[in-house]
């Protein structure tokens, strides 16, 4: 699963080694996190609720294998950590209004709970990963910037929101630091698709098949897509960042349809998309692509792989 990543737009000389917690870091985006974490020469502390310590090559990194909603006291798992990635959440975009209850009460009220043990052991920094693609809601822009109104039409969006204001209200009330990403559509290496997630992973894997892709609407829904290597090295940078700024949309900056993303697989593939196309569903917004002048300015950081680059090195990786 893993490769060496040499990529000068992460290191910086006399880079200083702190202690890291990554929630969720066996994930797809958690585990290409703590693989450019380590090889920066960061301690790395995982808490996941299940995991397989043969998927990692670091023998430095500890694992915890425990369940977010389930953890009445997080005091222990932080000592000793200066920084947290939070990149956990129990639901996802096209499941969350089936419980709504269980959306808001196992992120936002064990994410407060999180919070609140931060502030008793002297965590430094919080990073949290937020949704670019779903806090914004229905938008009339080309490029979405952070400023933007914020009127999700999803409840993983609303508890999402929920938790950015909460992270404002802590840094305000007891001078927790912290930093959101509101990413966009990443993919790359170690995506599987599972659970509905990942439309590129699983239109490639149904392509390569000669299976039938079904896709919602009629196919011009536009969103950004962003390579996980290019995500995790401005995820790493948040690291040293002494800035005011707390607030980054991460992505590539440019908008991609589903049928693009169908031609560009059938053209790296070599083989013609079956396609069925679906009624369109209420929890899909028509476009959603980010402005990301800011992070890019601040971090001096920008995206280098090319969407087609990209697909062609994750059909490799799944061939």
């Amino acid at each position: 699963m893993y490769r060496h990543l040499d990529d000068s737009n992460i290191k910086s000389k006399g880079c200083v080694s702190v202690n890291v917690l990554v929630l969720g870091g066996s994930g797809f985006i958690g585990s290409n996190l703590c693989e450019t974490l380590v090889q920066l020469g960061h301690h790395v502390k995982i808490m996941d609720r299940s995991m397989k310590k043969t998927d990692f090559n670091f023998t430095q990194i500890e694992f915890i294998e425990a369940d977010f909603t389930q953890i009445e006291d997080f005091k222990p798992i932080l000592q000793g950590i200066d920084i947290i990635y939070h990149l956990i959440s129990t639901t996802v975009p096209a499941t969350s209004n089936v419980n709504k209850i269980y959306d808001i009460s196992s992120n936002v009220c064990s994410t407060i709970q999180l919070l609140d043990a931060c502030v008793q052991t002297g965590v430094k920094k919080i990073i949290f990963l937020s949704s670019g693609g779903t806090i914004y809601g229905q938008t009339e822009v080309n490029l979405i910037p952070e400023e933007h109104p914020t009127n999700p039409i999803c409840s993983y969006g609303i508890q999402k929101l929920t938790i950015e204001k909460y992270l404002y209200y802590y840094n305000h009330e007891y001078g927790l630091d912290y930093h959101i990403i509101r990413l966009a559509n990443p993919y790359g290496k170690g995506q599987i698709g599972k659970n509905g997630q990942g439309v590129i992973p699983i239109f490639i894997r149904k392509i390569m098949n000669n299976e039938e892709i079904q896709i919602w609407g009629d196919g011009s829904t536009t969103r950004d897509y962003i390579y996980i290597d290019d995500a995790t090295q401005a995820l790493c940078m948040l690291l040293e960042y002494k800035g005011d700024c707390k607030l980054y949309n991460l992505g590539s900056g440019q908008g991609v349809s589903l049928l693009d993303i169908v031609n560009c697989i059938s053209e790296v593939v070599n083989i013609q998309a079956k396609i069925r196309f679906m009624e369109a569903r209420s929890i899909d917004v028509k476009s959603n692509v980010l402005d990301i002048s800011k992070i890019t300015k601040e971090l001096h950081w920008e995206p280098r792989k090319k969407l087609k680059d990209g697909i062609y090195q994750m059909y490799l990786d799944i061939k």
